[in-house]
């Protein structure tokens, strides 16, 4: 009988699989990624809590006297309400895929905002160990002329895509380094 199980072999019998085990591991097929900011749910009660009050006072008002002010409070109450219960789900988390042909990103819950970008429009990806909302204004989806897009669901390392255009588009992902290097390898096999 012998002491190996059925699928090991000795180590000398299969170094070549490890080779080819080790390239496949190093760009895999797809590529999948993902960012959460827990944090972001604070805002889905503060937004539940500004509808219920332009809900309550659309009800419980007198629509008698001073109807503009009373109108502009509700539809304002609402509206801040829904905005933030929408930035919830749809920037709590960010999820990114790269396959052979393309990188899409998909926010949230919704899954809206969605952008796909071809490889083929890439001209290089850079690693970002540290993108901040600060540095793009804030947390969600954000655009800034001197920097370009960008999709920001919390603080720490993110990827830099740069377009053939000459535009830049920034994502934060957790193991955002690997799929730098995932895009750049389908690059070189682009050119």
């Amino acid at each position: 009988m012998s002491d190996h199980s059925p699928g090991d072999h000795p180590a000398g019998d299969n170094s070549q699989d490890d080779d080819a085990a080790g390239r496949a591991e190093a760009t895999p097929e797809i590529w999948t990624g993902r960012a959460t900011n827990r944090v972001q749910w604070l805002l889905a009660p503060a937004g539940a809590a500004c509808l219920a009050l332009g809900i309550e006072i659309a009800v419980r008002s007198h629509w008698t006297a001073n109807v503009p002010a009373l109108l502009m409070s509700v539809i304002g109450c609402i509206a801040a309400g829904l905005l933030m219960l929408y930035g919830t789900l749809a920037f709590v988390h960010v999820a990114v895929r790269v396959d052979r042909e393309c990188l899409e990103v998909r926010c949230g819950h919704i899954g809206l905002p969605r952008r796909r970008i071809l490889l083929a429009h890439v001209v290089d990806a850079d690693f970002a160990p540290r993108v901040t909302p600060r540095q793009w204004g804030g947390w969600g989806y954000r655009w800034r002329p001197e920097k370009g897009t960008a999709v920001v669901v919390r603080r720490g390392e993110g990827m830099v895509l740069v377009l053939g255009d000459g535009h830049k588009f920034t994502v934060t992902v957790d193991n955002a380094e690997t799929a730098v290097r995932i895009i750049r390898s389908r690059l070189a096999r682009l050119t």
